[in-house]
């Protein structure tokens, strides 16, 4: 953690568990200005980890019968996603990307669609944003009206926000109540996170470190953005918790405690998604797969959020778990082509979490 920080991120935090044993640990900052330290028991927004806790919730309302995996997500809200494509587009393939829907963020966010390097690329829908109230239809419709990412079920999904922000309509359909209160009442309180919720406005409640932003070089210094109006991703990306109870989460998930053995076995089904920043990823329904350095297989998520990134990997068995967050986002500067470069931090967090999952510290790894 020292030599994250050391390259150049504010603050790193975490905690480790491994067969009985419990690790937490911090470097740096909490805030640059003051020097204020970050400690171990901080909370976090925690971005799309939260698509766990959605797809957790939604699996339960299938196990009650409310909810059909293969339904198609028109027969259940027909007024948001009408016609054929409400006819083809199910709820499974919401849950694992494979709707076709586009993402609505570059048109939440018009000055952020050249990412990272276009000509008339800027921060200026941040900040026109930090204090906007977004409702879920028109972030939808944002999503639904674009051109679509692909064909709904194909061998290979697009990751995108809107399909989290319908299961969210969906949930909210199903039981009455919002999909953030639904998930607060069958997942987090049942699974006893205490420090795990939904924010009711633009303010982190409770000791959190300041988030910054640097946007691919576009923004020097970084700039503070822990204060933000989190309409824009809810159900999909709003969360904030403490890493005790994202370890703790995840630890309960995969042992089948917070949904049913079958219902988990579902959510393991991965397919091939192309993630945001052009990647690939192993996706099951709200569940990332990952293949640890040393050939274990972990599960769970990662997330991001304006000035912040947070990783939370728990080993198929469940006898090892990590769960760091850095303070600052986007790091990586393009090149004249405008592919993002490597930065020192990509090598220090690939370290770290060599040596959280269990492998030797100085193994040769992908960043």
């Amino acid at each position: 953690m020292d030599a994250v920080h050391e390259a150049g991120v504010p603050g790193v935090f975490g905690e480790v568990r491994d067969a009985g044993r419990t690790w937490r640990g911090a470097s740096g900052v909490a805030d640059v200005t003051s020097g204020r330290p970050v400690e171990s028991g901080m909370r976090q927004r925690v971005g799309s980890i939260t698509k766990s806790f959605t797809a957790a919730g939604v699996m339960l309302q299938v196990e009650q019968g409310r909810i059909g995996l293969d339904a198609p997500i028109g027969d259940l809200l027909p007024e948001l996603v009408p016609g054929e494509r409400g006819r083809r587009v199910t709820v499974r393939m919401l849950l694992n990307h494979t709707s076709g829907i586009s993402d609505y963020l570059p048109y939440a966010f018009p000055s952020l669609r050249g990412l990272p390097s276009g000509p008339d690329t800027s921060p200026e829908s941040l900040d026109d944003n930090r204090f906007r109230r977004f409702r879920p239809a028109e972030l939808i419709e944002m999503g639904l009206t674009a051109p679509p990412a692909g064909e709904p079920g194909g061998p290979t999904g697009v990751y995108s926000n809107t399909n989290y922000l319908l299961l969210g309509r969906l949930l909210e359909h199903v039981t009455g109540t919002s999909a953030e209160e639904c998930v607060t009442r069958d997942v987090i309180e049942p699974a006893g996170l205490r420090h795990t919720g939904f924010p009711t406005g633009p303010h982190v409640r409770g000791p959190h470190p300041r988030l910054y932003e640097v946007l691919y070089g576009l923004i020097d210094p970084p700039r503070d953005y822990s204060v933000y109006d989190m309409s824009w991703v809810g159900p999909s990306a709003a969360l904030v918790s403490v890493m005790e109870d994202l370890n703790r989460f995840y630890g309960k998930l995969l042992a089948g405690e917070i949904v049913s053995r079958s219902s988990l076995e579902q959510m393991q089904r991965t397919v091939p998604v192309r993630a945001l920043d052009g990647s690939m990823i192993d996706y099951g329904l709200g569940l990332q797969k990952v293949t640890a350095p040393g050939g274990g297989i972990f599960w769970g998520h990662e997330g991001s959020v304006w000035g912040a990134g947070t990783t939370s990997l728990t080993r198929a068995d469940g006898g090892r778990q990590m769960s760091v967050t850095v303070n600052l986002a986007r790091w990586n500067e393009p090149d004249s082509s405008g592919r993002p470069q490597p930065h020192p931090i990509d090598g220090a967090l690939s370290s770290l979490f060599r040596l959280a999952m269990g492998g030797d510290q100085d193994a040769s790894a992908p960043a």
